[in-house]
């Protein structure tokens, strides 16, 4: 387990202490790095998953930072909100059509890298199809040279289930292998989707994703129907579990989660599973800052936001105003608002 600085990996001691035992561990002071929380102390529990974790005097569970094949994962349950980062995939796709260029990303992947980001959405999506039919570029170039400048934060990507990033569904074999680039040539956390919720649809991406040994994270579109009720997402969310997910995403593509339902429906879904829960949603309503609040009282443990230049409008929350709602509280990310400001005036 590690708290990462850059470049450098400060490791715990938690795997010499035993299920059962009193762990208390002072986190260093690390120039250049703030640290969420200075001490954590906690009784140890092996859980099910192969994870260690430790659970607060209140009995929750906190989960350490944990480095695993080179991979930073930064799941934590201290209260702390953690930010994916989608300003270089999924906002310059909702706001320019994708055309953001491989030069125009790389120069500002190591301050993004810095921040402490759950992860950075990268690739997926329409980057694929953008980068052959607009932009003369070849996709997997691109996802090896981010990899190769984001030293330290998971790259993160969007997959059709099925329909991998096209427009029809493709044939197991293609999907299997299609997955197996994708981690080789450097993603870390697949969110898989399909638009109608169908588990057939998703069923042979997540098998093929855990194979890699990859983070899995299964999405749920969200709509607005008699049908579709917190009961029925819940009960969704319970199903992915069983799959195999390694966390959930409510995939509100079109901006129609209400703050108030957000809270109803993160509550319902954190009833039916101890799964991470993460919220993506769009600013196109209008509403979208303030159904991120509400979620996160709720007890969502990731949302998704953009750097300022490229968020609001059909895109998401701006990641410098969320930061700032939520600090000095106890969601409070820790990101550095005078380096957020430098890659926002990039």
């Amino acid at each position: 387990y590690a708290f990462v600085n850059g470049d450098t990996a400060v490791e715990s001691d938690v795997y010499k202490q035993k299920a059962g035992d009193v762990y208390e561990y002072e986190i260093p002071a690390v120039a250049g790095y703030s640290t969420r929380i200075e001490k954590i102390t906690g009784t140890i529990l092996y859980a099910a998953d192969g994870n260690y974790y430790l659970t607060n005097e209140n009995g929750d569970p906190i989960r350490l930072t944990a480095k695993v094949n080179g991979n930073v994962t930064t799941y934590s349950y201290n209260g702390t909100v953690y930010i994916t980062e989608t300003v270089l995939r999924d906002s310059h796709q909702s706001l320019i059509a994708t055309r953001m260029t491989t030069e125009e990303i790389l120069p500002i992947l190591e301050k993004l890298d810095t921040i402490g980001y759950h992860s950075l959405e990268a690739w997926g999506g329409a980057t694929f199809d953008s980068c052959m039919r607009f932009l003369n570029e070849d996709p997997w170039e691109r996802l090896r040279k981010i990899r190769s400048e984001v030293k330290n934060t998971k790259l993160q990507m969007l997959f059709r289930g099925q329909n991998i990033l096209g427009y029809r569904h493709y044939a197991d074999d293609v999907v299997d292998h299609f997955v197996n680039a994708c981690a080789k040539n450097g993603i870390g956390v697949f969110r898989i989707f399909d638009a109608c919720n169908d588990p057939r649809n998703l069923k042979r991406a997540t098998d093929a994703a855990k194979k890699t040994g990859a983070h899995v994270q299964m999405a749920i579109s969200y709509a607005t129907t008699p049908y579709h009720t917190k009961e029925v997402y819940a009960d969704l969310a319970k199903s992915y579990a069983d799959f195999g997910a390694d966390s959930i995403c409510i995939k509100d593509m079109a901006g129609l989660l209400v703050p108030y339902k957000a809270e109803e429906l993160i509550k319902a879904m954190k009833s039916a599973t101890d799964l991470p829960i993460q919220l993506h949603t769009h600013y196109t309503s209008g509403v979208a800052s303030m159904t991120y609040l509400k979620a996160v009282e709720a007890g969502v443990d990731v949302i998704d936001t953009a750097m300022s230049p490229l968020a609001l409008g059909t895109s998401q929350p701006a990641t410098e105003v969320m930061v700032e709602t939520f600090k000095g509280t106890e969601y409070d990310t820790g990101f550095d608002q005078n380096l957020l400001a430098e890659i926002a005036d990039y």
